[in-house]
């Protein structure tokens, strides 16, 4: 997998450095105040949401999402200690806040006990997967091209870590076509030789679309403003930069909340398999902050970053997008390929997938984060027949270009640090 992706990094064209001419800033009116948060205010605001859809007391909540966190590194070890046998590593929230650690073979073992943000965490073990998380990613890496010429349109899929199976998404039509869902699943499973199941919907994956919002807008030439979300600053080293989605338009105009506007100097934009993100620099310094919520009147410090490899199924997560506003919901699958053909072809299974409801165009490029901890992107969502969002699909940070790296606060204290583009 690390020598497929190495291999699609490099032939990736390196974007030429953009001549960066001086920024026609326009001043904005007088400000509305906005209050930087403290990290722990930043974490308590996104326990207020996972208390509201979880039922439990608000400081229950809190002591959850904090062992969220504080359990990263003892589940880092437990997936390289069951590396051989791992299919996946759970967070479950009802009836109790617990970690599952999903094996394949049929060797038992014991429940443990770990201790994670004061809070003393039961760590179960179900055995008898179908499969290898190593085995279902390299299925649908190696086999995607035999599987999607099975069917009229390209499936998503994705690796459930419950279970340990190859889920396939398709329509009932193409389901239909192919014989049905049990043949369909018999002639893929001959193909990927590992466990599949077949998901029937009706459901379409695809990028969100450039409307609504109003933090990023450009206009490709066709006479109309399209909009997205700015993402996180990032660095090179010696320039400072906004990320957002590689599918939103070059040459975009960033407008603050007090009405100003800052023109984005483009660097180049990475969207090809694995990547969705498109840098646009500024020499106004950028604040390594970002904003929480619809009125942007809240601002968070940026302090840490979660790779994809250290991100669970049931993990809790927020997101703020131009159109939806401020929203938390639980990570699905983190090894997702969406359907069709939005990585310029076929999408490699590195995207993470989060449960709606809350994602609609204009929320393109959108950070997810939880508390001070940047986890990626939003590059798309799936959506049901009625229009309603089934789920959004991020990019990961750990893809960002060869070279830029996430801005960080240097320390909860970022008051000397808000006069940038945010």
């Amino acid at each position: 997998m690390r020598n497929l992706l190495l291999a699609i990094t490099l032939l990736c064209a390196a974007p030429a450095t953009a001549q960066i001419a001086p920024p026609v800033v326009t001043p904005p009116p007088a400000a509305p105040a906005i209050t930087l948060e403290l990290p722990e205010q930043a974490l308590a605001r996104d326990a207020g949401e996972y208390a509201r859809d979880y039922g439990v007391p608000l400081d229950e909540a809190r002591r959850r999402l904090a062992a969220q966190e504080d359990s990263v590194a003892a589940t880092d070890a437990l997936a390289a200690e069951f590396a051989g046998r791992l299919t996946g590593i759970v967070v479950e929230h009802r009836p109790a806040w617990r970690i599952v650690v999903v094996l394949a073979g049929s060797e038992p073992v014991p429940e443990r006990r770990i201790l994670a943000g004061g809070l003393t965490v039961p760590v179960v073990f179900r055995t008898g997967a179908g499969a290898t998380r190593e085995q279902v990613i390299w299925a649908m890496t190696w086999h995607q091209g035999a599987i999607r010429a099975l069917l009229r349109r390209g499936p998503g899929m994705g690796l459930d870590p419950r279970s340990g199976e190859l889920v396939v998404t398709v329509g009932a039509s193409d389901a239909e076509a192919a014989g049905g869902a049990d043949l369909l699943r018999d002639r893929i499973a001959a193909i990927a030789h590992v466990p599949v199941r077949i998901s029937v919907v009706e459901r379409v994956d695809r990028d969100l679309d450039l409307a609504g919002g109003a933090r990023v807008w450009g206009a490709p030439g066709d006479g109309k403003r399209y909009t997205c979300t700015t993402g996180f600053a990032v660095t090179d080293g010696t320039r400072h930069g906004l990320t957002t989605a590689a599918h939103c338009a070059d040459q975009m105009t960033y407008v603050d909340p007090h009405g100003g506007t800052v023109p984005l100097d483009y660097l180049g934009q990475w969207g090809w398999g694995y990547q969705d993100v498109q840098i646009g620099l500024s020499r106004l310094p950028a604040a390594p902050t970002l904003y929480d919520d619809a009125a942007k009147t809240l601002e968070r410090p940026v302090l840490a970053q979660r790779s994809r490899a250290a991100t669970r199924a049931g993990d809790y997560v927020c997101h703020r997008g131009e159109t939806t506003g401020y929203s938390c919901s639980t990570v699905q699958l983190t090894d997702f390929a969406p359907a069709g053909d939005l990585c310029g072809g076929p999408c490699l299974p590195t995207w993470v997938a989060v449960a709606g409801p809350k994602c609609k165009g204009g929320d393109s490029g959108a950070p997810v984060f939880l508390g001070g901890t940047a986890f990626g992107m939003v590059k798309g969502a799936s959506y049901r027949p009625d229009g309603s969002c089934a789920f959004y699909f991020y990019m990961s940070l750990d893809y960002l270009p060869p070279g830029w790296s996430l801005l960080r606060a240097a320390s909860p204290d970022m008051a000397g640090s808000r006069a940038g583009t945010r």
